[in-house]
């Protein structure tokens, strides 16, 4: 059930650039910020979520991993469009990645004890697979700053880590 919303929350990552497509091929590095901060700031917001509302200590653990995580991610990001003088640059696919993510949180909220945890981990799982394949095959290909590429670079092999957490607490839940 959950999944379905992950998997429309990874066609607008992947797929939603396309109002984006009618003016350039690609996402500019501002919206690419953007879009990276977004994500970033979803998984925390998810982790939050978990955290307060989870007594499973793997989850909770995972949920704090996350939050650490993606809050450092996103400092670094602000950093370097500070350091850039990049602003920025809200879009249709931040806009839809907020707007599925609020649904999706709000069900979440509905839920407790074992079917909280099982929802939450196997979103985190769809989640980063998806991020994860949106930052491998848009964001870094379109970023043109080297910083820019190197930080989302850096994000993917974290959250490739991410993604294989979620796997192994999944496996537990079971």
């Amino acid at each position: 059930m959950f999944t379905r919303h992950i998997a429309a929350l990874a066609t607008v990552l992947l797929m939603g650039t396309a109002p984006l497509a009618e003016a350039a091929d690609k996402p500019t590095d501002p919206q690419i910020a953007h879009i990276a901060y977004t994500a970033g700031t979803i998984d925390i917001e998810a982790a939050k979520l978990a955290i307060k509302t989870s007594k499973t200590k793997e989850v909770v653990d995972f949920a704090k991993d996350m939050e650490r995580d993606h809050e450092a991610v996103n400092k670094q990001a602000l950093d370097l469009v500070k350091k850039l003088k990049v602003t920025p640059e809200d879009n249709a696919t931040s806009q839809a990645l907020s707007a599925a993510a609020k649904e999706e949180r709000a069900k979440l909220a509905e839920l407790e004890g074992a079917a909280f945890d099982k929802a939450y981990i196997e979103n985190e799982v769809a989640y980063h697979k998806q991020v994860n394949g949106a930052l491998e095959t848009l964001l870094i290909p379109s970023a043109g700053n080297d910083e820019l590429k190197s930080l989302l670079e850096t994000g993917l092999k974290i959250f490739q880590g991410h993604e294989q957490h979620a796997e192994h607490v999944a496996g537990m839940l079971k």
